[in-house]
């Protein structure tokens, strides 16, 4: 990241700016910074301005006190004023969920594309997101980020032989770095059901999407996504999963952000 700005209450943001056009703001999910959606930037960037950035409390992203889904918003406010008072939003997982929550703010958004935002379509899915938010705010606020990490990959469905080796991996110092932001997913994700009043308000069309090789749930979240908001498309991807290939996505954005 090699630009900065500020946010409203005062959280020091590092972007990366690439191309020319109308502005697209990309915003990465849990254990991710904006490296992890910037392969996005160069399909899209010979028609739109893309900026990739680093969600507060990870990254090279500063990080203030006490933590709301609201200064999120305003971090992608201040990110919109950076490109010149307009922009259309992509999200992927949770990122996704903030994504929806900036537009049904008010921001000046044009266009908003998510991409497999996790909320559960069933009453078990609820359950178990409770349940992990239970757990992680008690083993964050007892400093213990690496079971905290452990916990997120337990909810993505990770097998337990791949949580432990990830803890034996060079990666994993860096992830129980930025487990704190696990806490502001969870916020952004709410209880986990598909926040159907919230996406009833948003005024811009609403692109839905997931894989036709991830869990069937996550196509069915995509689908009541697009159901709930007032001008939403949902579109399934061959042969993608979560781990979405950013080759076959930048098409289908660059298609949508155009309209």
């Amino acid at each position: 990241m090699d630009k900065k700005t500020t946010s409203r209450d005062g959280t020091r943001l590092a972007y990366q700016r690439t191309g020319q056009g109308p502005a697209v703001i990309l915003i990465s999910g849990a254990m991710s910074t904006g490296g992890t959606v910037a392969p996005l930037a160069g399909p899209l960037s010979d028609r739109f301005t893309v900026v990739s950035y680093d969600r507060r409390g990870r990254g090279e992203s500063g990080d203030t006190a006490p933590y709301a889904v609201a200064r999120e918003v305003e971090d992608l406010a201040a990110l919109i004023d950076v490109v010149g008072g307009e922009a259309a939003l992509y999200g992927i997982s949770s990122g996704g969920a903030l994504a929806l929550h900036a537009a049904a703010s008010g921001l000046a958004v044009r266009r908003v594309a998510v991409y497999e935002v996790p909320f559960a379509v069933y009453e078990g899915g609820v359950k178990e997101r409770a349940e992990y938010t239970e757990h992680l705010t008690e083993a964050l606020a007892q400093g213990r980020r690496g079971d905290a990490v452990e916990l997120f990959l337990r909810l993505t469905g990770l097998a337990e032989e791949m949580i432990q080796g990830a803890r034996q991996s060079p990666m994993w110092a860096g992830m129980e770095a930025i487990a704190p932001s696990l806490a502001y997913d969870d916020a952004v994700m709410g209880d986990g059901r598909v926040p159907r009043e919230r996406l009833a308000s948003i005024a811009v069309p609403v692109l839905a999407m997931a894989g036709d090789a991830s869990p069937a749930w996550m196509r069915e979240a995509a689908q009541a996504v697009a159901e709930a908001a007032p001008e939403g498309t949902y579109r399934v991807l061959e042969d993608q999963t979560h781990m979405v290939d950013p080759n076959v996505l930048a098409p289908v954005l660059a298609e949508f952000f155009a309209q």
